[in-house]
Parts: C-alpha cells; structure tokens; sequence
C-alpha cells in the first residue's frame, strides 16, 4: 500500500489543536510538505513551531476561513506553492435550541463551517484542475447525519459539507481530482474533555466498541484518502466512530 506523499502540498485548516494538527503531523510524516493555517499569528507561530520540533517540512499561516478576501489573499500569499491536497478541518460551534438562536449564531457557523469549505475548495481547484490531480477531504461529524438538539446550524453546515462533496466529485472526477469526507464520532480532543464523567458515561454506552475515538484514528484515515491507494475512491463519507453511527 503506497502512503507516500513525498512531493505532495497539503493545506490543512484549523490545524493548530486537535483533529488538525494530528492531520497535519500525520500527512507530514508521510512526506508532504504542510501548510497549517489558524486564526491567529499566534496559532499559526505554534504550527510553525511543532513541525520544527516534530521534523516536518511546513508552515503555520494565518487565515480566517468566514473571510473570502483572506482566503485569496492567503492562497496568493503561498506564490508557488499550490496544494494538491485540501484538508477541510477547520470549523467552529454556536449551539443554541433554534427558538433562541440569534441570526448571527446561525450565519457564523453556517458562514465558516459550509461556506468556508466551498471558499478554500473553489480556491484550490484551478491548480488541481490544471495538474490533472488534486485530493480535496473535508471534516464533517456525526451530528451532521444524526443531528443533535442545540446544534441546528452545526448540523445543517455538517450534513451541507457531504452533499456539497458529492457534487464536487461529480464534477471534477474526470481531471484526477478525488472529493471525500470523514464524519467523525467522539474523539479525545479539546472540545471532549470539557464532558464531565456522567456524560462520557452516557455516550460511551452508545459506543459499541467501548471507547472514544483518538485523533490518530482521523488522522491515518486522512492519509489513506489522500494517497494514491485511494485513488478510486470519491464522493465518500468515512465514519469513524466506534459504530455509534451505521449508515
């Protein structure tokens, strides 16, 4: 099975904690080159740094995916350097039950975790069109297929990025280019750790292989899709959660 990624240009989105930077690590050690991107010169110096201290050849940048401008901006920023490889991570929550829900909590999700995707796709796919190559993954959830009370917008944007993934393939499959997604389930991160022991128990006995997922478990599959192996592959959707969700 070929993982080399060796020549490859990976951006990544959100990749300054959590699924990101595990994806980011993960496609570096396989050998491509890695642009990071976070929301701050803070965020994007930490990346930097962590593939220093980890022997990676890459970069933390700074980019707000909600903003279309710094988007192309970001992308002329890199000169050169067009990615054949798309992460789609980076994403935020606003969760409210819809009868309190704000507008501006609705459109900032909708605005960074769907429109977002399309934005940095649309932006990556001239150069993959042109090269005849190009591998676009996009992070969706579980809640985008079960849906989840206080997340409409979470889920709406998360369900949007499968179906807009669908399309994509459709349409650029015929110039190399692969279009997959990975719905992950409950993964040790950040965002989990704030789970007090009643509600990891709660959600653990929906689980049946018992356990939370790691960041390891996205991030392999991330290189799989990536490589040439799955070069038959698109228009997917990966679960990976333990089989607390069976399409």
């Amino acid at each position: 099975m070929n993982l080399n990624l060796s020549g490859e240009i990976a951006l990544v989105t959100g990749a300054s904690r959590g699924i990101g930077q595990g994806v980011a690590v993960a496609l570096g050690k396989a050998g491509a080159e890695i642009i990071g991107t976070a929301t701050t010169s803070v965020g994007a110096k930490g990346i930097t740094q962590n593939f220093k201290k980890q022997g990676i050849c890459g970069e933390g940048v700074v980019l707000n995916i909600a903003d279309s401008d710094a988007t192309q901006a970001a992308l002329e920023r890199l000169g050169t350097k067009k990615p054949s490889i798309l992460v789609n991570n980076a994403g935020i929550t606003q969760d409210n039950l819809l009868v309190r829900m704000k507008d501006e909590e609705w459109d900032k999700v909708i605005n960074t975790n769907l429109s977002g995707v399309y934005r940095l796709s649309k932006a990556c796919l001239r150069a993959m069109m042109k090269a005849r190559y190009g591998r676009i993954i996009t992070i969706s959830s579980i809640i985008g297929m079960t849906g989840n009370a206080g997340q409409s917008n979470y889920a709406a944007a998360k369900a949007g990025v499968i179906a807009f993934s669908k399309s994509l393939a459709k349409e650029v499959g015929s110039r190399g280019i692969t279009v997959n997604v990975i719905a992950p389930g409950f993964i040790d991160t950040q965002m989990t750790h704030v789970l007090s022991e009643q509600q990891r128990t709660a959600i653990l006995e929906h689980i049946p292989l018992g356990h939370i997922g790691e960041v390891d478990d996205v991030a392999s599959a991330v290189v799989f899709l990536a490589s040439k192996t799955a070069s038959y592959i698109t228009g997917e959707t990966l679960h990976i959660n333990g089989g607390m969700y069976m399409p």
